[in-house]
C-alpha cells in the first residue's frame, strides 16, 4: 500500500534527457501566458494574484533524524562501554569513534542538501561501476579480513571502508535513470527484465566479491520496489512474491531436515536458525542470548546502563543492538524507535509524492526501500523470525562506513525535497 502511494508520479516526464527541455517549455509557456494575461489586464482591469511559489524544505525529516541519530548515541554508549573498556581500555572509543562519524556525516549531508540532485544523471552510471571495481579490490591485498568475513579495504590511519555500501546508494542513484530512460517501456517484460539484469548484476557483484548476501538481498530488493512502484499492475507481483516465500519455506524447512551435519557455513546458519537450542554452543550463541535480553525486559525494562546480556552477547554494538534496547527499556523503547522510523519513512514517502519530477521520486523512493529493508530484516534477526544476517540497525547500530552513507542518503532526501514548490 505505501509502495503504490508513492507512485503517483508525473506520466509526461519519463525521459531523464528531456528534463532540462520541459523546464525550459513550461518556463516560456509560464511567460507567453503572463504577456496575454498583461494584456488583458489592460481592458478588463487587474485580476487577484496567485499565490507566491516558494521553495520546500522537509524540517520534519531532519528534526526525526536528530532525534534518531541522538537515541542511537546513548544507546550506543550504554551497549559498548563494556566491551570497549575489556578490549580497548575506553569505555567511550565505541562512541566517540560513532560521533566523530555522525559529526563528518551531518556536514556531508549539508553539502550533498545545497546539490542539485539531477547532476546525478550524468555520473550514476560511472558511480555504478566504480563501486564493482571497489567491490573487486577486496579480493586484492588491500582487502581485510575481519572475524573470518572479507568484506572491507584498508585505508591509512587503521580506517578501514566497505564498499557494498557504495553499492547501495549507486543502485539508488543509478536504477531511476534506466526506469526514465526507458520510458514507458518499463510496463512489458523486456523492460523489467533490462532494469532487473542491472540490479542483479550489482547484487551478484556485491554476493561473490565481498561475501555479503545480506546486503545483495537489499541491493536487489531496491531494484525490485522501484521497479513495482512505477509498474502500474499490482497482481503479478503480489502472486509472485508468495510463490516465491511458499518454495522459499519449503527449501529451508528440507535443507533444516536434510542437511544436519553440512559444513558450509550459509546452511549452518539455517539449521541453527530452525533450532538455535540444539545448537547453543556452535552458532546459536549470539541468538540465543539475544533473545534472552529481549524476553527479560519486560514492558519499561531494567533500565538505562543495566543490561546483564550485553557483558556476553558477541559484538553486541553491530547488528544486536535492539536486543539491549529490549533489555533496558523494554518494549517501550523499542515502540518509541519504531515509531521514529515510521516518522522518518513517513517523510520519506511525502517527499517521493511530491518530486518535482520522476527521476526524484525514485532515488527518493529507492531512500526509502533501503531504510525500510534494514530496519525490517535487523528487527526480524533479533527475534529470530530469519537466520543471522549481519544487517545493522540504522542510525542506531556501530559503523562508520554505513553511518556516512546513510547520512549521504539523508542528504539527496533533503536536496530533493528542496526543489519542491509549495504555494505561499
Amino acid at each position: 500500500v505505501v509502495f503504490e502511494a508513492i507512485s503517483e508520479y508525473n506520466r509526461y516526464d519519463w525521459s531523464v534527457n528531456r528534463m532540462g527541455k520541459n523546464q525550459e517549455l513550461n518556463k516560456s509557456r509560464t511567460k507567453k501566458k503572463g504577456n496575454i494575461h498583461t494584456g488583458t489586464q489592460a481592458k478588463n482591469g487587474p485580476k487577484p494574484k496567485k499565490g507566491h511559489m516558494v521553495s520546500f524544505f522537509d524540517y520534519n525529516l531532519l528534526t526525526v533524524l536528530i532525534f534518531l541519530v541522538c537515541f542511537g548515541l546513548v544507546m550506543l554508549y550504554s551497549t559498548s562501554a563494556y566491551s570497549a573498556l575489556i578490549n580497548h581500555k575506553d569505555s567511550m572509543y565505541y562512541f566517540k569513534r560513532q560521533l566523530f562519524f555522525y559529526g563528518t556525516g551531518f556536514a556531508g549531508m549539508y553539502i550533498v542538501s545545497k546539490i542539485d540532485y539531477h547532476i546525478y544523471i550524468k555520473w550514476a552510471k560511472p558511480l555504478y561501476f566504480f563501486s564493482l571495481f571497489m567491490m573487486a579490490l577486496v579480493q586484492t591485498p588491500l582487502g581485510k579480513e575481519v572475524k573470518g568475513a572479507r568484506r572491507w579495504i584498508k585505508l591509512p590511519f587503521d580506517q578501514q571502508l566497505q564498499p557494498s555500501e557504495i553499492a547501495k546508494i549507486a543502485v539508488i542513484l543509478f536504477i531511476p535513470v534506466l526506469i526514465c530512460n526507458i520510458g514507458k517501456e518499463i510496463k512489458t517484460l523486456r523492460g523489467i527484465r533490462n532494469v532487473l539484469l542491472w540490479g542483479g548484476a550489482c547484487a551478484l557483484c556485491v554476493l561473490f566479491l565481498t561475501d555479503n548476501l545480506s546486503t545483495a538481498v537489499i541491493v536487489m530488493g531496491i531494484t525490485c520496489i522501484m521497479v513495482f512502484v512505477v509498474h502500474p499492475k499490482t497482481k503479478p507481483f503480489v502472486l509472485f512474491t508468495m510463490a516465491g516465500a511458499v518454495i522459499l519455506l519449503a527449501g529451508v524447512r528440507y535443507l533444516g531436515q536434510n542437511l544436519e551435519t553440512s559444513k558450509n557455513f550459509r546452511l549452518r546458519r539455517l539449521i541453527v536458525w530452525l533450532n538455535p537450542e540444539g545448537h547453543a554452543e556452535e552458532g546459536g550463541y549470539q541468538v540465543l542470548q539475544g533473545l534472552y535480553a529481549v524476553g527479560s525486559g519486560g514492558f519499561f525494562g531494567k533500565g538505562l546502563g543495566n543490561s546483564a546480556q550485553k557483558m556476553i552477547i558477541p559484538e553486541v554494538q553491530n547488528d544486536m543492538i535492539l536486543s539491549i534496547i529490549c533489555e533496558e527499556l523494554g518494549v517501550f523503547g523499542v515502540i518509541i524507535i519504531l515509531v521514529l522510523f515510521t516518522l522518518l519513512l513517513y517523510r520519506l514517502m511525502f517527499i517521493a509524492q511530491n518530486a518535482p519530477d520522476m527521476y526524484g521520486s525514485l532515488i527518493v523512493t529507492g531512500i526509502f526501500a533501503h531504510v525500510a529493508l534494514q530496519v525490517v530484516l535487523n528487527v526480524a534477526v533479533v527475534i529470530n523470525l530469519i537466520p543471522t544476517t549481519g544487517i545493522t540497525l540504522p542510525f542506531i547500530s556501530y559503523g562508520g562506513t554505513s553511518s556516512l552513507f546513510m547520512m549521504a542518503e539523508m542528504g539527496i532526501a533533503l536536496g530533493v525535497s528542496g526543489r519542491i514548490k509549495i504555494s505561499e
